[in-house]
């Protein structure tokens, strides 16, 4: 029969395993995820953009020059900060191979269905023996409150991680929203014009994507073997980080 000591002892362990969970999570800047913003805890929003890549030693004298004629000028046309960001992963051939698995499935052919399961195997070994990588090229379409803007990067800094998020501070993010995300898809339209005329397309990324994204980047191993359920009609704030 446990005591009245042990009963507390199990009680505080539980709780304090969940006060940790709780405790890292309060530290990230991240406020919550929704209509496809990033909200910070500071009250600024964040847009991601997906950005398309090309081959620029491919292209002709001619060709390079207008290119980098076109990124000045929509660099010089930006009045607010960019952040672009490159991010390399390990290949994920997940997708591709359960769609080789199901073709496979499909086949009437018996030696057509054998040759594309082993083709399916052969791309999983080739993967993992040669540790292929890919790279995604990201930018940040930022906006602040007035009040944040002349504040040092120091100050910002501090900011983000201070652990309290009160329910003032979500109340003041709710009633600026609507008037920054406005703004913002602004900027977001104007990133996109200048990226297109540079010959890079670029997409905004939803909801499920800015989940799936920074569950990746702030969970790299777990992510690898727990991938998150869909994300169709679910509670988003259910997946804060």
């Amino acid at each position: 029969m446990a005591t009245p000591e042990n009963a507390k002892g199990k009680n505080s362990t539980r709780n304090r395993k969940k006060g940790e969970a709780t405790g890292v999570q309060r530290f990230l800047p991240i406020a919550e995820i929704r209509q496809d913003t990033v909200l910070l805890k500071n009250g600024g929003l964040r847009a991601v953009l997906g950005v398309g890549s090309m081959n620029f030693s491919l292209k002709s004298d001619d060709e390079q020059q207008a290119i980098i004629v076109s990124y000045e000028q929509f660099l010089n046309t930006l009045t607010f900060p960019l952040q672009i960001v490159i991010r390399s992963t390990k290949l994920n051939v997940d997708g591709y191979v359960g769609d080789l698995q199901g073709r496979a499935e499909k086949q009437q052919n018996p030696l057509l269905k054998e040759q594309t399961l082993d083709y399916a195997r052969f791309i999983e070994r080739l993967v993992d023996v040669s540790d292929i990588m890919q790279k995604r090229f990201y930018v940040v379409v930022p906006i602040d409150p007035a009040g944040v803007k002349n504040v040092s990067f120091l100050s910002k800094l501090f900011g983000w991680l201070a652990p309290s998020d009160t329910r003032e501070k979500a109340l003041t993010r709710k009633r600026q929203f609507e008037e920054l995300s406005t703004t913002l898809r602004d900027r977001v339209n104007l990133v996109k014009t200048g990226l297109a005329n540079v010959g890079c397309p670029s997409e905004r990324l939803k909801t499920p994507e800015l989940i799936d994204l920074y569950y990746t980047v702030y969970n790299p191993k777990t992510s690898q073997e727990q991938k998150l359920p869909g994300v169709e009609g679910m509670n988003v704030k259910e997946y804060i980080l």
